[in-house]
């Protein structure tokens, strides 16, 4: 589970590797947005879409494959994990029973579960809510087994990152915590009262593990390297994604819910709770991110979630001026539902044509330009014509600073702090630190050795790619950390950061889709990536 989409709408991400685009054979779109999806589909996305005004939908479609395996399509009533956007089903939930008088949000948590004795017993349920607690990251893997007494431990085991109320840090813990609150106050167990209270008519879904689960065809999910994410099998128990990440639905369930959350009487209660950011942006409850007018020209409402090992990404967002609700749901890295909707929502939100991508490169012999690209730094670029479609990888933070130049809200200076606050933990400066390392050297053996490999931003968070040395060799991986070095996501190991390019011209390539802003030049055997005005441009030797 990632972060909200707060930190994600307005910018470009790098994009990744390039499939095939097969669409819903019965899509139900209007013809200039199925057009205009249809065009990013063939520049990768791989999902489903739903786009209502008004509770009337618009735009139902699907495209791309949903399983490999069984070559089943992506449609309208594909069932995908929604991730960190189960905490606004969480949120709901604790408003619901507030406005029940079962809690207050000024309550201590301690007070309404007294098993939890940890540093949070005192903050708020409020707090919690707007991830203004102290208390950060996880407490456990996705696939961990974890009972609600061992959640609890693990909860009690946090420190605070800072006094509750006196800053920000976005906490999967925190929003398993107000499951355990659910779970303790509602009279019902915590996947009952969300089946029966929160998720009932207008929208649907379930659980992507374990009972009552999503209803209906399921997609697989696909990691950076190709390889299927975590399938649905995992047995349980599942308390370390409870109330943080464990929903599963349809993009159509989703808009259907999200239009009904809006037109409720928890959404002026939520608007009433927003925790400011700064320019023009602030956080509600539930991961949801309200944008004032001056950011887009009109206000709008946004959440996102995905990532991790499932292979999902699923975003949503609701434009009150207009009533309408756009989600967009992916099951492959190559251009994620974050990403498309990066590129489309300022033309959603302003009632203008969508933009379409560069059409993928095909039919030209690409020979000449495959194969392993050195810089002089120590570097390296991998060139690659996969399907006849050219790829570029970066090893090294050299070549990864080249392909993947600072942009949007991310300054060189922060990726520089990301890339210190990533090595500091994997050295094991920090408690969490300490315990991943442990974590690793318990699947790879001891460390000997952490070097940084570069920054990138993907998926709207800063990402440090580095090289774990263990027992068992080299891992490469990444690590995201938040400002309080709480991790928010990781893969170890993966493959290098990687784009799909598309010819501009002769011997000249830029990233398809959304990627960052550089250009290649190929010319006798050599590779020039020249980035936006004021970063360097470099040239690497094929060898």
């Amino acid at each position: 589970m990632r972060m909200p989409v707060a930190l994600v709408i307005g910018m470009l991400l790098a994009g990744t590797a390039a499939c095939t685009a097969d669409r819903d054979p019965a899509p139900s779109c209007e013809p200039k947005l199925e057009a205009a999806f249809g065009a990013w589909a063939q520049a990768g996305f791989s999902g489903a879409i739903a786009v209502s005004t008004g509770g009337r939908f618009e735009c139902l479609a699907g495209y791309g494959t949903a399983d490999d395996a069984t070559g089943a399509r992506n449609t309208a009533d594909t069932v995908y994990s929604i991730g960190s956007v189960s905490k606004a089903f969480t949120a709901t939930a604790i408003l619901q029973l507030a406005g029940d008088g079962k809690l207050s949000l000024d309550d201590p948590v301690g007070k309404l579960v007294p098993a939890v004795t940890g540093p949070v017993a005192e903050a708020t349920v409020r707090q919690v809510l707007l991830h203004t607690s102290g208390i950060g990251g996880s407490i456990g893997a996705d696939d961990q087994p974890l009972d609600r007494a061992g959640a609890i431990a693990a909860i009690n085991k946090l420190d605070l990152a800072f006094p509750p109320g006196t800053d920000d840090a976005y906490s999967n813990a925190g929003y398993t915590l107000l499951a355990i609150i659910i779970d303790t106050v509602s009279g019902m167990s915590y996947r009952d009262y969300t089946v029966n209270h929160v998720l009932t008519p207008p929208g649907g879904g379930g659980f992507w593990h374990g009972r009552p689960a999503a209803a209906g065809p399921a997609a697989a999910g696909y990691l950076d390297d190709g390889k299927p994410g975590r399938s649905r099998t995992f047995a349980g128990p599942y308390w370390t994604t409870e109330g943080n990440g464990s929903l599963a639905m349809t993009s159509k369930e989703l808009a259907s819910w999200a239009h009904a959350l809006f037109h409720g009487p928890l959404a002026e209660l939520a608007g009433d709770l927003a925790h400011p950011m700064g320019d023009g942006r602030s956080y509600t409850l539930g991961g949801w991110a309200a944008f004032d007018a001056k950011v887009y020209g009109t206000p709008i409402v946004a959440i996102a979630g995905g990532g991790g090992d499932v292979g999902h990404n699923v975003a949503v967002v609701w434009l009150p001026a207009r009533d309408r609700v756009i989600v967009m749901a992916s099951n492959r890295s190559v251009l994620t539902a974050e990403e498309l909707l990066a590129a489309t929502v300022p033309s959603l939100v302003a009632g203008k044509p969508l933009p379409t991508p560069t059409a993928p490169a095909g039919g030209s012999d690409l020979t000449e330009i495959v194969g392993e690209y050195r810089l002089d730094t120590g570097g390296s670029f991998e060139v690659t014509a996969a399907g006849n479609r050219p790829g570029i990888a970066a090893v090294g933070a050299d070549a990864v600073g080249a392909l993947f130049p600072p942009g949007g809200r991310f300054s060189a200076d922060d990726l520089r702090a990301h890339e210190q606050r990533v090595l500091d933990l994997l050295t094991g400066q920090t408690r969490q630190g300490r315990e991943e390392r442990s974590a690793v050297e318990a699947e790879f053996g001891p460390i000997t050795a952490v070097a940084a490999g570069g920054t990138v931003v993907a998926d709207g968070e800063m990402r440090t790619y580095v090289t774990v040395t263990t027992r068992d060799g080299p891992q490469p991986g990444w690590y995201a950390v938040d400002e309080h070095s709480n991790i928010e996501g990781a893969e170890l190991p993966t493959v290098p950061p990687a784009l799909t390019l598309v010819p501009v011209a002769a011997n000249r390539y830029r990233p398809a889709g959304t990627g960052p802003d550089v250009t290649l030049d190929f010319a006798g055997g050599t590779v020039t990536v020249s980035g936006p005005a004021g970063t360097a441009t470099v040239r690497a030797s094929r060898r």
